[in-house]
């Protein structure tokens, strides 16, 4: 089996067209068009989107008292995993986590890692949504896992399609990956759909990855309903991190859940597996891990409610601007997460072959960075990361619209190609 080395990567993708912009220049040498980025999820990268204070001084305080430069528990500090986050994810739950059902890594891309390599056998394969997170793809074919894909619906606001789910399982399928808030889709789903996926899960006698690295990151009329809601009718590998809600990604802080009161994981030997898997990772920094309790306590809502805003704001500039450039389009307005997914049409455009010639003409022509689809597993598609201000947006669509107005075929050469 191929180990991953034709395998698309975000970062990868958006390097490259970082390298292809020629930025414009003025007769003195002086750039006139800034690059924006919306390409990356990264909310960092803009001034709107700040940590609390709150958690800079946990993380200050954790540093200087001095009691935390040495190796942590390879599994993570015992206070991060039983005070700080089985208690946070706790208050979601109709059960109590304990320390046991916690692991710490470094960010949420090592907890999905983990989870692989640890359903990994001869001849198994994992469910994974599409469009999705291409990580899993990478780790699955490092892992030798074969990667089956099920489709996730556009006109049901982006929903698993959970016919194509069961047409796909057989006695080798392992999980069944949810991402919600949706990555990159910007959809949430409903506490019966979820239910619906239990469901179908338990049928199949698989568990289900619950990606929540967006858990609470939702503005429209849904709620966040965390998937271990619904342990006790599957079993749920709850995967998360601090990276978004508390805009700190490179700190690299996430968790590996077992949310399964049913106590299938519970197995001793099962138990010892994660431990000594555990014991090769290198988790996140010491200090770090120290000052989560602190954070996970004492942040107060008004910061998450300002993030929220900000996010809703951000996404109906975007939407509102898409309705505007009749070449994209996107008929589900986003309702969490930190992206969207938009339709390109090819029909419209004279000189544009697809995605990727869209994005990197864009990128030459406007520093304009956007995600082609073929990134995340839906050509001829474009993710939009809209965790920017309100200004480099309003900027960005500017731009897309003239680069449009550029490339746009003629009526009559519309009228032809009919």
């Amino acid at each position: 089996m191929d180990n991953g080395g034709s395998t698309i990567t975000i970062k990868g993708i958006l390097s490259l067209l970082m390298e292809s912009i020629s930025e414009l220049e003025d007769e003195e040498g002086r750039c006139v068009k800034r690059v924006i980025s919306l390409g990356m999820g990264d909310p960092t990268l803009y001034s709107c989107f700040r940590t609390t204070q709150v958690s800079l001084q946990a993380v200050s305080d954790s540093l200087l008292s001095n009691k935390f430069h040495g190796y942590a528990p390879t599994v993570g500090l015992p206070q991060t995993r039983s005070r700080a986050i089985a208690e946070y994810l706790s208050r979601d739950l109709p059960y109590k986590l304990s320390q046991d059902d916690v692991f710490i890594t470094s960010g949420c891309t090592q907890a999905i890692d983990v989870a692989l390599a640890m359903l990994a056998r001869p001849r198994a394969n994992i469910l994974l949504p599409r469009p999705g997170f291409p990580i899993y793809e990478l780790c699955a074919k490092f892992r030798n896992l074969e990667v089956r894909y099920f489709d996730l619906l556009p006109e049901n606001g982006w929903e698993i399609d959970l016919d194509a789910v069961e047409s796909l399982a057989d006695e080798n399928t392992v999980a069944l990956v949810v991402i919600n808030p949706g990555n990159p889709c910007g959809n949430v789903y409903s506490y019966l759909h979820l239910m619906k996926i239990a469901e179908t899960a338990k049928k199949l006698g698989i568990l289900v990855i619950a990606d929540e690295v967006y858990g609470h990151l939702a503005f429209g009329s849904k709620p966040f309903v965390p998937m271990g809601v619904f342990g006790s009718i599957v079993p749920v590998l709850t995967l998360g991190s601090l990276s978004k809600r508390w805009i700190v990604p490179g700190w690299r802080l996430g968790w590996f859940v077992t949310t399964d009161p049913s106590g299938s994981f519970k197995d001793p030997k099962i138990i010892e597996r994660f431990k000594k898997y555990f014991d090769i990772l290198g988790g996140p920094a010491t200090f770090i891990q120290a000052a989560v309790p602190t954070i996970l306590e004492q942040t107060d809502e008004p910061f998450f409610k300002k993030t929220l805003n900000s996010l809703k704001n951000s996404s109906d500039i975007c939407y509102d601007w898409i309705n505007e450039i009749p070449c994209i389009d996107s008929s589900h307005r986003p309702e969490g997460s930190m992206a969207m997914m938009v339709k390109l049409n090819l029909s419209l455009l004279e000189d544009i072959s697809d995605d990727i010639d869209f994005c990197f003409k864009l990128a030459r022509e406007e520093s304009v960075i956007l995600l082609p689809g073929t990134a995340v597993g839906l050509k001829n598609w474009l993710r939009i990361t809209f965790a920017a201000d309100a200004s480099s947006i309003e900027e960005a669509f500017k731009r897309i619209k003239y680069f449009y107005l550029r490339h746009a075929k003629t009526q009559s050469q519309i009228i032809v190609d009919l």
